[in-house]
């Protein structure tokens, strides 16, 4: 699944910068991640690096965008070819 930011979120800006997916942006009010973005880390590392920073615990699995390990394996797969093919076209 998809990570998503509730409401509780303080805007620390702590969990952007540790994205590797480039997946968290700043909404309206708080931050949020984009669902087409996130693979929770998985190819990257072995734990979703914005729950890991996040110092109040606002960052659960996004139940609206369900997705198995392969599934979000698959993800990081191809993001990693489109950015990879992005730097070679710059």
């Amino acid at each position: 699944m998809a990570l998503k930011i509730t409401d509780e979120c303080i805007n620390c800006d702590v969990c952007e910068p540790e994205c590797p997916n480039e997946a968290i942006y700043m909404g309206p009010e708080i931050y949020h991640i984009d669902p087409d973005l996130c693979t929770e880390c998985v190819g990257h590392f072995d734990e979703p690096q914005c729950v890991e920073v996040c110092p109040v615990d606002c960052i659960p699995l996004d139940e609206q965008h369900p997705e198995s390990r392969e599934t979000l394996l698959a993800k990081y797969q191809r993001l990693t070819a489109a950015k990879k093919n992005q730097e070679t076209a710059d």
